[in-house]
C-alpha cells in the first residue's frame, strides 16, 4: 500500500514538473518597445533609451543584400557595403575618436552597419553614418582599392575547406539561384565589377525608404529625433520598390558530390535540404527542430558537427555540417572513395526518430533565450526587412510553438530532396627512405 501511495506521489510530482517546464517557456518576458519615428523620406528610426548603458549602439540596415547581386558579378553588394567606409582611417575613427567600434555585414537580405561609441558621441555617430550612406565615395580609384581588399578576403576564405564545402553544398542545392552564390563574391566575379556597377546598386538600393536606423543607449529620444531629421532628412528616396522575384531552382541531384580537397587531411561532409522563409508561420518551429537535430547529430557523429536553419526573404535551407568526418578512415582507390553504405540515410534517420517532450522543451527554451534585450533591436529590424506584421506577433509566434508544429515541419522536410557534398583528401603517405633524394 505504501509503495502504491509513494508511486502515485512520484507520478503527480513528475506531472507538476512537466507542467512547470511548459510554463517556463510559455510565459512572455516583458521586452521594451522602441520609440518609432518615420521621416518624410520614409526612413524608419527605432530609439531605445537605456539609462544604464555604457555605450551607445547605432545600427543602420539596408533592406536588400547579396541576393540582388547580378549573376556573374557576385560580391557587388559586399563592395557597396565596404565602400561606405573604404579605408582603415575611416574605420579607425570609431575606435580612436569615438571610443567604440564599426562592423559592416553583408547578408543575402540586407547590409547592416553596426557602430558603437561613448554615449556623448552619439551625434557624431549619426552624422558620420549619414554622410557615408547619402554621399558615398564611389569612383574608379576607390572602387579598385575596395575591390582588391575584398579579393584578398575571398582568397583567404577560399583556402578554408569548411568554407569551400559550405559554398559547394549551397550551389548543389540552389545552382545559380542567389542563395547558391557566394555573398562575398569570388575572385573571378569581383574582377568583373567596376564603379559603374556600384553606382547602379547605390541608386537602386541605398535609399532612405529602403533603410531603418536603430539607436540603443543612454540617449535622449527627442534629441535623436531632431538629429535624425537634420542628418538624414536629405537622403533621397528610390523611384520605385525592387521586388524579390526569382525563379526557384530545380531539385538537386540525388547522388553525393565528391570534391578533391586542395589541403591534405581534409574531410568536410555536408547535407542540405530546402527550408522555410523568415516570414513563414512555421519559422520558429523550424528553429526548434534545428536545435533538436543538432543535439542528435552531436551525440552520434565524430568531429565538429553543427546544424543550421537558414531562412531568408524566400525559402532558404537547413544544412548539416560535419568537419573531420571519418577522417583517417576514408580510403580512396583510383577515383573511387569507399563511402559507408548508410551515408544517404543519415538525415532520414534523424528526421524519422520521434521527438520527445524533453527534446522539444529544451530546444524551445534555447530558441526563446535569443529574445534578450541585447538582441532586441535586430528582431525589430527583421520586422522591417522581412515585412513581418509586428515584433509582438513575431515574439508571440515563438512563444506559441507546440510540439505538433515541430512534428508538422519535420514531415514537410522529409519530402524535400537532400543535396550532399563531400570535400575530401587523405594525408599523403610518408616518403620511404629508399625513395628519398638523400
Amino acid at each position: 500500500m505504501n509503495i502504491k501511495i509513494y508511486s502515485k506521489k512520484i507520478t503527480i510530482l513528475a506531472l507538476i514538473l512537466f507542467i512547470n517546464a511548459g510554463i517556463s517557456f510559455s510565459q512572455p518576458t516583458k521586452l521594451p518597445a522602441p520609440r518609432q519615428e518615420k521621416l518624410l523620406n520614409e526612413l524608419n528610426f527605432l530609439i531605445w533609451n537605456v539609462p544604464n548603458a555604457e555605450k551607445v549602439t547605432v545600427k543602420l540596415r539596408i533592406h536588400r543584400g547579396a541576393a540582388f547581386d547580378p549573376q556573374g558579378k557576385e560580391g557587388t553588394m559586399a563592395l557597396l557595403a565596404n565602400i561606405l567606409f573604404p579605408n582603415v582611417a575611416s574605420r579607425e575613427f570609431f575606435e580612436e575618436d569615438l571610443g567604440g567600434s564599426l562592423n559592416i555585414t553583408t547578408h543575402y537580405d540586407y547590409i547592416q552597419i553596426d557602430a558603437t561609441a561613448n554615449s556623448d558621441k552619439v551625434l557624431d555617430v549619426l552624422q558620420t553614418l549619414a554622410i557615408a550612406v547619402t554621399n558615398p565615395q564611389i569612383d574608379k580609384e576607390t572602387t579598385a582599392e575596395v575591390r582588391q581588399e575584398q579579393i584578398e578576403k575571398v582568397k583567404k576564405l577560399e583556402s578554408d575547406p569548411a568554407y569551400i564545402a559550405d559554398q559547394a553544398i549551397a550551389k548543389r542545392l540552389f545552382g545559380t539561384f542567389p542563395y547558391g552564390r557566394a555573398k562575398a563574391g569570388t575572385v573571378e566575379s569581383l574582377q568583373q565589377i567596376d564603379f559603374a556597377d556600384l553606382i547602379f546598386a547605390r541608386n537602386r538600393f541605398l535609399t532612405s525608404d529602403n533603410a531603418t536606423v536603430a539607436v540603443i543607449g543612454n540617449v535622449r529620444p527627442n534629441l535623436i529625433s531632431q538629429a535624425a531629421r537634420r542628418y538624414f532628412g536629405g537622403w533621397v528616396k528610390s523611384d520605385g520598390k525592387i521586388p524579390a522575384t526569382f525563379r526557384l531552382p530545380d531539385a538537386p541531384e540525388k547522388n553525393i558530390q565528391v570534391i578533391e580537397a586542395a589541403r591534405e587531411n581534409t574531410s568536410e561532409l555536408r547535407f542540405a535540404f530546402r527550408g522555410l522563409a523568415r516570414n513563414d508561420k512555421n519559422y520558429y518551429a523550424a528553429e526548434v527542430l534545428e536545435k533538436i537535430l543538432e543535439k542528435r547529430m552531436q551525440k552520434r557523429e565524430r568531429g565538429n558537427v553543427s546544424v543550421s536553419a537558414n531562412s531568408y526573404i524566400l525559402p532558404g535551407f537547413m544544412i548539416f555540417q560535419m568537419s573531420e568526418w571519418n577522417l583517417g578512415t576514408l580510403k580512396k582507390s583510383e577515383n573511387q572513395i569507399a563511402l559507408p553504405a548508410d551515408l544517404t540515410k543519415k538525415i532520414a534517420n534523424l528526421l524519422n526518430e520521434p521527438i520527445t517532450a524533453e527534446e522539444f522543451s529544451t530546444a524551445k527554451n534555447e530558441v526563446l533565450r535569443r529574445f534578450t534585450t541585447d538582441a532586441l533591436s535586430d528582431f525589430w529590424l527583421d520586422v522591417h526587412t522581412y515585412k513581418l506584421s509586428s515584433f509582438n506577433n513575431d515574439y508571440q509566434s515563438a512563444q506559441n510553438v507546440k510540439l505538433e508544429d515541430v512534428k508538422s515541419v519535420t514531415e514537410k522536410f522529409k519530402t524535400e530532396p537532400v543535396a550532399s557534398v563531400l570535400l575530401f583528401q587523405n594525408p599523403q603517405p610518408a616518403e620511404s627512405p629508399e625513395n628519398s633524394d638523400n
